[in-house]
């Protein structure tokens, strides 16, 4: 979460899922950003802020996912 001002305008943006990890590997933030083109991503928006945050390189988060959800990564 994170509140962003634009113009006077106030806007609080929320971005991922609470209960699962991000960043567990160099192919998963590398398929991220490619899927999700975040090379356009505007300031002010969720898929921003899951771009800067969230998937960004190394120092991100580094918490996996669940075991029960864990992908091929």
């Amino acid at each position: 979460m994170k509140l962003y001002c634009s113009g006077g305008k106030r806007k609080l943006v929320h971005a991922g899922a609470s209960g699962y990890g991000h960043n567990y590997s160099d192919a998963a933030r590398k398929s991220f950003r490619a899927r999700h083109k975040c090379s356009t991503a505007k300031p002010g928006t969720a898929k921003h802020l899951a771009c800067t945050e969230l998937w960004k390189g190394k120092g991100g988060r580094t918490k996996s996912s669940p075991k029960s959800r864990k992908g091929k990564y």
